[in-house]
């Protein structure tokens, strides 16, 4: 539904990353005044890399982390840079930078400086401040204007700063909070074990026996990686059916070795399969994913994160029973992530003024229930909730806010990239047979949209 009333609130976006900036912009675009809170001293998020890990805890237990960022030095976008773009604001190549396809991360992290530039955003943030707690100021009947308490601090401050907001957009991220498996002896283990979350240089591990738990993304990188100095890596998976990709890695390396989960770790350094092969390690990476988590978070157990996934949420952003004063942006993964979250702010931005309005709470909830109920017949598990790989999901999402549907080549070089990878992983980023679609892109409207000036940013 669409109206033209147009109500401006006043809304505490919390986290200056991807989905948070874009989740700024778009407020302001529909009228509210916006406050970003941001831990950081910079914009980036994730993407802001932070190579002093040693505050943090090396399995990342604290409940606030001290390390935002899981970056490591060497990580190079997976997908190509085309696709990458917020829908108005395209990945451009700048001379004098990182010009390559799969750029490294600080390239990225410099779009996304440039984007807060462009769009005039840093004025709404407040750096270098952390979100302690947020709660509802008063909880009333459902569909009421409920009000929400932001309790914050700044580094270095000793006072809290308390606020009343009408409204509450969650953009803190995904990839930070670690996730570790349950094994057998592993709180006895004594030697070296650690989340990816921390890891950042191979030299550390030179002439070491590594185990590295989980292959997938940052698991085949910090592998590719580590074998160049270690004595031995042992990749541990949860399957043993492996792309064609890290099959050529493994045969090429005879220092690295594919083995099935861990079953038990004992007090010697031993490190015991599910095959009942063992090997003696010095340092255990898990490269097991990660949480979501919102420590600061206080809605009364409405919404829950359970077994990885958040909820209930109408279309991973409003629950239904806050909704629209508490939102979420950012949650879902396995998509083509900024035109996404620029969806995700753009409705939340035209619900919030009375643009748009939302279904009933039944219906939302009816939504919910159907959702969960299709992927569990779809065999997926709880904790991939949130795990889409759907451009069907993403077209009918930009219906909400009658933007337009991803344009076919976003997809085409988004398939064309994972089919590479999947084939050629160690030079899928620097070696690519998608020419016609690459040119269609940069005649597209999306790159012509801007004119010379982006260039001069």
């Amino acid at each position: 539904m669409v109206s033209d009333r147009g109500q401006s609130k006043n809304v505490c976006v919390i986290g200056a990353g991807p989905s948070g900036l874009v989740a700024a912009r778009e407020l302001r675009k529909e009228g509210h005044t916006a406050v970003v809170l941001e831990q950081n001293h910079d914009v980036g998020g994730q993407w802001l890399y932070e190579p002093h890990v040693d505050i943090e805890d090396p399995l990342g237990r604290n409940k606030f982390l001290s390390v935002h960022s899981s970056i490591y030095d060497s990580l190079r976008i997976a997908s190509p840079r085309e696709i990458m773009g917020y829908t108005d604001f395209p990945f451009l190549m700048k001379k004098g930078r990182d010009m390559r396809r799969f750029p490294g991360h600080n390239e990225l992290w410099l779009y996304l400086k440039d984007f807060c530039e462009w769009f005039g955003l840093k004025e709404m943030i407040r750096f270098n401040t952390r979100v302690e707690y947020v709660g509802m100021l008063d909880y009333g009947e459902f569909g009421k204007d409920l009000k929400w308490v932001v309790k914050s601090k700044e580094k270095n401050a000793e006072k809290v700063v308390e606020e009343v907001f009408d409204a509450v957009v969650v953009a803190t991220g995904h990839y930070s909070q670690p996730r570790l498996p349950c094994i057998k002896g592993m709180d006895a283990w004594k030697r070296k074990q650690m989340h990816s979350h921390i890891y950042r240089v191979p030299e550390p591990f030179r002439d070491e026996v590594v185990v590295i738990v989980g292959n997938s993304q940052s698991g085949q990188d910090i592998s590719m990686e580590i074998v160049e100095v270690a004595k031995e890596v042992y990749l541990s998976a949860r399957s043993l059916d492996i792309t064609e990709g890290l099959s050529k890695v493994i045969s090429k390396h005879q220092n690295l070795h594919l083995h099935p989960q861990m079953e038990s770790l004992h007090e010697d350094g031993r490190v015991q399969f599910e095959d009942g092969s063992w090997v003696i390690a010095d340092t255990i990476i898990y490269c097991t994913g990660y949480s979501y988590t919102f420590p600061f978070l206080d809605t009364k157990g409405i919404v829950v994160v359970d077994d990885n996934r958040v909820g209930p949420l109408f279309e991973h952003t409003f629950p239904p029973s806050l909704a629209p004063s508490l939102s979420f942006v950012g949650i879902p993964r396995k998509l083509i992530g900024f035109p996404f979250f620029e969806s995700q702010a753009k409705w939340i931005a035209q619900v919030l003024s009375g643009k748009r309005s939302l279904p009933s709470w039944d219906d939302m909830m009816q939504s919910i229930k159907e959702f969960y109920h299709s992927r569990e017949l779809a065999g997926i598990p709880k904790r991939n909730t949130h795990d889409l790989a759907d451009f069907e999901y993403c077209d009918k999402y930009a219906d909400y806010t009658g933007s337009p549907h991803l344009e076919e080549w976003r997809k085409q070089l988004c398939i064309s990239a994972l089919v590479n990878s999947f084939a050629n992983l160690e030079t899928y980023r620097d070696s690519y047979d998608d020419d016609e679609l690459l040119q269609e892109a940069l005649q597209s409207p999306h790159f012509t949209q801007l004119g010379d000036d982006a260039l001069a940013l």
